[in-house]
C-alpha cells in the first residue's frame, strides 16, 4: 500500500514539472519572459527646413533725438508759452524766469565798470602830477649839482635836492602802477558786466531745436534751480517724434550674434491685440556693458551682464497709422518686445532642438568625483571634461536599438537646429521625451515608439 502512494507522488511531481516546462516554453515564445526591457521614445526624421536665428529682448520706445532743457539761472517762472504735445521750431520762445534780480546785478555791474574807468582817469591825473613834480625836482637837482661842484653850497644842502629828486622819481613809478592796476579793475568789472548781461539773457529760454514738447515738468509760478549751482531743474523735453527707436538690453551670451543693420521684428504692447508688427534695424550697439562704471562693491556677483542695443523703427512700417500732420502712433515710453534676426538659412538639414544633447564619450557608468580631492584638481577635471563633451543625436538603429551619433550643429530657431554633419536627410532620430534624450538614454538601448493617448470625449 505504501509503495502505491509513493508512485502516485512521483507521478504528480512529474506532471507538475512537465506543465511548468510547457508554460515556460510558451511564455518565452510569446516574449513574456527573457525579453530585454525597452524605453518608450518619440521618433521623427531629419529633414530640410528654413531656419531663422533670432535674439529676443524687450525695452521701451524712445525718440532717437530728445533734448532735456534745464535753466542756467534760478528763479520763478513768470511766463510759460508752451504745453506738452506742442510743436515748436528752433529759436521759439518757451518760457521766462523772473529777471528782477538779474537786472539789478546788471545795473550794479555797469556802475562798477564806470567807477573803474573813473579810477583809471584819476590815476592818470596823479601820474601827470607826479611827472610834473619830477621835472621840477630834476631842474633843481641839475642846478644845485653844478653849484655843489663849484663848492658854492654845502653837502647838506645838495643832499636835500638829491633826495627830493629821487622821491619824485619813485612817485612817478608808483602812479604808473596805480594806472595799470586801475586798468585791470576795468577789465574785471567789464567781465562781471558781461556775465551779468549773459545771466539776464538766460532768464529767457528758447527752443534749441525743432520738435515736439514730449514732457513738461514745470508750471507757471514754479521756482526752478539753475545748473550753475547744482544738477538743476529739468524744465521740459523736446523730441523729434518722427524718428523713433527701441532701446533694449541684450544678454552677453547673445550680444556676439547681434550685428549692425540686422533686421528686427518689433511687437509694441499697445498694438499686440490687433496683431500689428513693426519693422526696424539695429543702428547702435553698446561697446560696454550696462553699469560698467559702477563700483565693484555695489555689483552682485550674480548680476546679469547686458548690453544696450538701439533699434531704429522704420517709418514705412507704420505710415498707414499716421493721421494728420501731428499724428504720432508710437509714443515715448511704450513697451515693446523685439526679435533681432541674426541669421537666416533656407533648405538646410535640421532636427528638433530637443533631439540634440551632449554626452561625454569617455565617461563610465558610476564615475564620480573623488571626495577630498584638491580644489585645483577638481577645476582641471571640469575643464578636461568640458573639452571631451560632444554634441550627439540618437538615431533608430538595427533591432530597434538607439544608436548615438556625434553631430556638428549650426544656427537654431525656437524649434529646429541646423545639422552641419553627422546625419543624412530622412534619417529616423529620437526626438523625445526631453528628459529621456538629455539624461537617461544610452547608446545601444532598446527603444519602442511611445503611444500617444487620445483624449476621450
Amino acid at each position: 500500500m505504501a509503495k502505491k502512494s509513493s508512485n502516485k507522488i512521483w507521478w504528480i511531481l512529474g506532471g507538475i514539472i512537465v506543465a511548468l516546462g510547457i508554460a515556460l516554453f510558451v511564455a518565452k515564445q510569446q516574449g513574456l519572459i527573457g525579453k530585454e526591457p525597452s524605453t518608450e521614445v518619440e521618433f521623427t526624421k531629419a529633414k530640410k527646413a528654413d531656419i531663422i536665428e533670432r535674439v529676443s529682448a524687450s525695452g521701451k520706445i524712445q525718440p532717437e533725438i530728445e533734448v532735456k532743457l534745464s535753466p542756467d539761472v534760478s528763479g520763478e517762472i513768470v511766463g510759460l508759452y508752451v504745453s506738452e504735445g506742442d510743436s515748436v521750431i528752433a529759436g521759439q520762445l518757451l518760457l521766462k524766469i523772473r529777471p528782477d534780480n538779474y537786472e539789478s546785478l546788471l545795473a550794479r555791474a555797469e556802475a562798477q565798470v564806470n567807477s573803474s574807468k573813473a579810477s583809471v582817469e584819476q590815476s592818470k591825473a596823479m601820474q601827470s602830477q607826479a611827472e610834473s613834480r619830477l621835472l621840477k625836482a630834476k631842474i633843481d637837482y641839475d642846478r644845485n649839482k653844478k653849484l655843489h661842484d663849484d663848492k658854492v653850497i654845502s653837502d647838506a644842502d645838495f643832499d636835500q635836492f638829491n633826495s627830493q629828486y629821487l622821491v619824485a622819481k619813485q612817485d612817478v613809478e608808483s602812479t604808473k602802477a596805480s594806472v595799470l592796476a586801475a586798468s585791470f579793475n576795468v577789465k574785471s568789472s567789464e567781465a562781471a558786466l558781461k556775465e551779468a548781461r549773459a545771466n539776464l539773457t538766460k532768464t529767457t529760454i528758447y527752443a534749441p531745436q525743432s520738435g515736439t514738447i514730449s514732457k513738461l515738468n514745470v508750471e507757471l509760478g514754479e521756482r526752478v534751480v539753475g545748473t550753475s549751482q547744482m544738477a538743476g531743474t529739468e524744465l521740459l523735453r523736446i523730441a523729434n517724434l518722427n524718428k523713433m527707436e527701441v532701446r533694449v538690453n541684450v544678454n552677453e551670451n547673445d550680444i556676439t550674434r547681434v550685428s549692425m543693420n540686422d533686421t528686427v521684428i518689433i511687437d509694441v504692447d499697445s498694438y499686440s491685440a490687433s496683431g500689428r508688427k513693426f519693422k526696424g534695424v539695429v543702428y547702435e550697439i553698446a561697446s560696454s556693458a550696462n553699469g560698467l562704471g559702477t563700483s565693484a562693491t555695489t555689483v552682485s556677483a550674480d548680476a546679469v551682464t547686458e548690453f544696450e542695443v538701439k533699434i531704429r523703427v522704420l517709418r514705412k512700417s507704420y505710415e498707414d497709422l499716421i493721421v494728420g500732420k501731428h499724428s504720432y502712433p508710437l509714443k515715448p515710453g511704450m513697451t515693446a518686445s523685439v526679435e533681432i534676426i541674426t541669421d537666416r538659412k533656407n533648405g538646410v538639414l535640421s532636427v528638433p532642438l530637443a533631439s540634440v544633447t551632449t554626452r561625454d564619450p569617455n565617461a563610465k557608468e558610476g564615475d564620480e568625483k573623488k571626495e577630498g580631492a584638491p580644489e585645483e584638481t577638481k577645476e582641471e577635471e571640469k575643464v578636461i571634461k568640458k573639452e571631451k563633451i560632444k554634441e550627439v543625436v540618437f538615431v533608430l538603429g538595427k533591432d530597434n536599438k538607439a544608436k548615438m551619433k556625434e553631430v556638428k550643429t549650426g544656427i537654431s530657431d525656437f524649434e529646429n537646429i541646423e545639422i552641419l554633419s553627422g546625419l543624412t536627410d530622412g534619417e529616423t532620430i529620437i526626438s523625445g521625451p526631453y528628459l529621456t534624450v538629455s539624461k537617461k538614454l544610452k547608446d545601444g538601448e532598446l527603444v519602442n515608439k511611445k503611444e500617444v493617448k487620445k483624449d476621450k470625449k
